[in-house]
């Protein structure tokens, strides 16, 4: 898994820590952490595929 796949992941997970801990104070402040988490998980998936693509084309014309 590339780099920067890990580092989105690993914000993805705690921007989800943050909301449900924002969720339980009972702040709505919570609803900014899921925008957060999910835009990084977006950029995780979006990491992983371009480097598998990156890979395929590598391989064919390598």
């Amino acid at each position: 898994m590339p780099r920067l796949a890990l580092y989105a992941l690993l914000v993805c997970l705690l921007a989800v820590a943050a909301a449900v801990v924002s969720f339980v104070q009972g702040s709505w402040l919570g609803i900014v952490w899921i925008l957060l988490a999910g835009v990084a998980s977006n950029m995780a998936w979006y990491y992983v595929r371009r480097a598998r693509t990156g890979r395929r084309t590598s391989s064919v014309t390598g």
